[in-house]
């Protein structure tokens, strides 16, 4: 058999010894619950997709194809007046009143002096302070009054939304068929329904009923319409035109260039910068949510009674600062003054308001990666761990006590076994306007059903209106206890602790421990079950099979503590492209070992076992491989060919000619010549004699194969429980970093950047024999 060579390969080249079809992934099947979803969000413009994929890796790139050499151009940074102005003239977000009372995008420059100097006075209180804030490592001081949170701090205020601008004139709510000339207050709030026309929120009646009733009260407020037709039937209302604008409005924001968005995004970073920080104890720190909420519909979780009720906007007379004493307060925006200013150092929160939708406060706060944040999450954990000490004798007190001749008791020393055994949340009464979600103490008689002997099946809604549903085995006594609870006159609707509640329940455990409640127990059994997880791992294997172990563990925390999640509309597609993948590497390993036998026709007498996976890949899907291949190839040198036109555009460059594209096509043809004649002669078109560096890159693709493989099983097996929940909040970090560290697992596998940021506490005070 005579076997094609290409020229000997040059360094570069040893990974790629066919025709450079040997796949080099670089991006890896990611996961993405590691942020947590807040509830009560509020409609804002819908988010630019990221540009696709910019390689289909050079994985099946051709023998590397220059791409034409870039003119570098240089430029200088713009004015901070013009960054402020053009940034939020380029984002319309929308208000309730006309007035000026908002901040309006240009007008940002009126303050822009004021603003300048605030955080010129940030700055110059201490460059070597706010240098050294890195390095203060406040766990490993000691403070003994947790009243006082801090000595001095100085910031820049908040970031309010922009006003609203009033849509084209021929943009118009539709009312029976005429249109309707609505005064701007009135025509923002019609415009957040528009914008969600298509969304299971507009579908929702009660969204309706109550984004209805609360735009007729702001038309109301501002005159009515100013062509006098009265608006009384929601049904009658047409957003379509309103609708279509606002999805043109998307869509053009989707076509900007990556040059342009980047611009966009770095005048927005330089007006939002003085905000970003603040001076705590002398020290930089990071400032965590510094804008106001912009106004919106409430959407809430699950079947809220207030979803599509109005957010309304919040101006600065609203706004409570927070600051010390000498501190310089912060311009009000546009001539407004603060609602009022406080030197309280007892307090962790820079700025206040009250929301309109639940009547509560909302606070701007320091960072997650600040020291006074750190404290907090630093104690919290140390409350959890301390728990040990204490918990034989709470679990032995509620044992005994399940057989009380006092009814409280037995419901206190059953809603104990409830919350430390399947770790329920204590609940609390809601009010009739709330989500009807429960927890252990609010728990009703439909809630709980007894299946003897000894089965109890929980099926509520619990926080954020997730479904807490299990069918889980008692004690015995436990099963007489919830029998007698339910027992008649008791009725779907009755509590079933009719003579318990979270106070009472807090008051109880604190008998035993200072400051212990319920909540204390979810991270405690959180951490502690972690922890009994990781002890089960052996150093072994690769460092993707420890973080599949090190998931597994944290999969079995989130399931304890219920932190589900519905499979995401891309999770299909995702371990469709996944598996797509993995099937290419296979055959790539295919042609390397058929170009081996190639060489060398004795190698499969040799290990015959080795090679027997090269009569498995039948023609039929090996052209269907192909196919996916070489689409996936004309396609990157598409957008290729696009994204640098986009830049040359940017820099005012010629664009490239259509001949470079033909000339990329024209190597995508080969290719596709090239893998037909493979399958018609069945010789693959090598360029290496070396039968020991086709085995090396067999390996290498033996290993990637396997790493695919494994990161495939993690997310498919995490699809519907939440990781990120679990392990930022309930799991004590101090564990992850052991894990990692014992296991020589790199950081960076279990904590993104923010969560190496947050935890920086746990990092540096946590060796690999640390213990929970």
């Amino acid at each position: 058999m005579t076997v094609k060579l290409k020229g000997s390969s040059s360094s570069d080249e040893e990974d790629l010894p066919l025709s450079s079809t040997i796949p080099r992934t670089k991006r890896k099947i990611e996961d993405s619950d590691d942020e947590d979803i807040k509830s009560g969000s509020v409609i804002t413009a819908a988010n630019v997709k990221r540009e696709e994929d910019k390689s289909y890796d050079s994985d099946l790139a051709l023998s590397k194809v220059a791409s034409p050499k870039k003119k570098v151009v240089k430029r200088g940074k713009r004015s901070s007046s013009k960054v402020a102005g053009r940034s939020l003239s380029s984002t319309k977000q929308k208000g309730i009143k006309k007035d000026s009372r908002a901040q309006p995008p240009k007008k940002i420059s009126k303050r822009e002096s004021s603003v300048e100097q605030q955080d010129a006075d940030l700055d110059s209180i201490s460059n070597e302070a706010s240098q050294d804030a890195d390095d203060f490592k406040w766990w490993e001081k000691e403070n003994d009054d947790d009243s006082v949170k801090w000595i001095s701090l100085k910031h820049n205020g908040v970031i309010f939304p922009p006003k609203y601008e009033p849509l084209p004139s021929h943009i118009k709510l539709y009312y029976n068929g005429r249109a309707v000339d609505l005064p701007p207050q009135a025509e923002e709030v019609a415009g957040f329904f528009a914008a969600l026309l298509e969304s299971d929120h507009a579908k929702n009646p009660v969204f309706q009923k109550n984004f209805f009733e609360d735009f007729l009260d702001v038309l109301q407020e501002n005159g009515g319409p100013r062509n006098d037709i009265e608006l009384k039937t929601f049904e009658l209302c047409d957003f379509s035109k309103m609708f279509d604008y606002f999805q043109l409005q998307k869509e053009q924001k989707k076509q900007l260039s990556p040059q342009e968005k980047k611009r966009l995004k770095q005048e927005k970073e330089e007006f939002e910068e003085p905000y970003k920080f603040c001076m705590l104890d002398d020290r930089k720190e990071q400032v965590g949510n510094f804008r106001i909420e912009p106004p919106g519909l409430f959407r809430g979780r699950g079947a809220h009674p207030k979803t599509g009720k109005l957010k309304r906007r919040v101006y600065p007379e609203d706004v409570v600062l927070n600051l010390d004493k000498e501190a310089k307060v912060p311009e009000a925006p546009d001539n407004h003054n603060w609602g009022e200013v406080r030197h309280d150092n007892t307090v962790q929160w820079l700025a206040m308001w009250r929301e309109n939708i639940s009547n509560s406060f909302k606070y701007v706060r320091f960072a997650a990666n600040s020291s006074l944040k750190g404290m907090s999450d630093y104690k919290k954990f140390e409350k959890a761990r301390q728990l040990k000490d204490y918990i034989d004798p709470v679990r032995k007190d509620y044992m005994v006590n399940l057989k009380s001749k006092v009814m409280l008791e037995r419901q206190i020393a059953v809603a104990c076994y409830f919350i430390d055994v399947f770790a329920l949340r204590a609940g609390g009464e809601k009010a009739d306007d709330e989500a009807d979600t429960v927890g252990c103490c609010s728990l009703r008689y439909e809630h709980v059903t007894l299946k003897p002997p000894n089965t109890v099946i929980f099926d509520f809604l619990g926080k954020d209106s997730i479904r807490f549903y299990q069918e889980v085995k008692v004690e015995k006594q436990v099963f007489k206890n919830l029998t007698l609870f339910k027992k008649p006159p008791k009725q779907p609707g009755h509590q079933l602790f009719d003579r318990l509640d979270p106070a009472l329940l807090n008051k109880h455990l604190q008998n035993y421990m200072p400051g212990l409640t319920a909540k204390v127990f979810r991270t405690y059994n959180a951490s502690k079950t972690m922890q009994d997880q990781l002890d089960l791992i052996t150093d072994e294997g690769t460092v993707a099979e420890k973080i599949l172990k090190y998931n597994a563990a944290n999969r079995t925390v989130a399931i304890l503590c219920n932190h589900q999640r519905t499979v995401t509309k891309g999770h299909a597609a995702a371990v469709q492209k996944a598996t797509d993948r993995i099937e290419e590497l296979e055959w790539q390993k295919i042609r390397l070992k058929r170009a081996i036998l190639q060489l060398d026709k004795t190698e499969a007498k040799k290990n015959p076992n080795y090679f027997a996976e090269v009569k498995d890949l039948v023609k039929e899907q090996e052209l269907l491989i192909h196919k996916r291949v070489i689409e996936k190839e004309r396609e990157k040198f598409t957008k290729k060919f696009a994204r640098e036109n986009e830049k040359r555009k940017f820099d005012n460059e010629p664009p490239l000619p259509d001949s470079q594209l033909k000339e990329w096509m024209n190597k995508v043809d080969e290719l596709e010549s090239e893998y037909k004649r493979e399958v018609e002669t069945g010789k693959v078109e090598v360029k290496t004699s070396d039968v020991d560096k086709l085995k090396a890159q067999v390996e290498k693709l033996d290993q990637r194969i396997e790493n695919y493989a494994i990161q495939l099983k993690d997310k498919e097996d995490n699809s519907q429980v939440a990781l990120g929940t679990s392990k930022i909040n309930y799991i004590d970090p101090r564990l992850s970093v052991v894990f990692c560290k014992k296991y020589g697992v790199p950081l960076e596998k279990v904590f993104t950047k923010s969560l190496r940021d947050k935890f920086k506490w746990a990092i540096e005070s946590a060796d690999e024999n640390w213990r929970f």
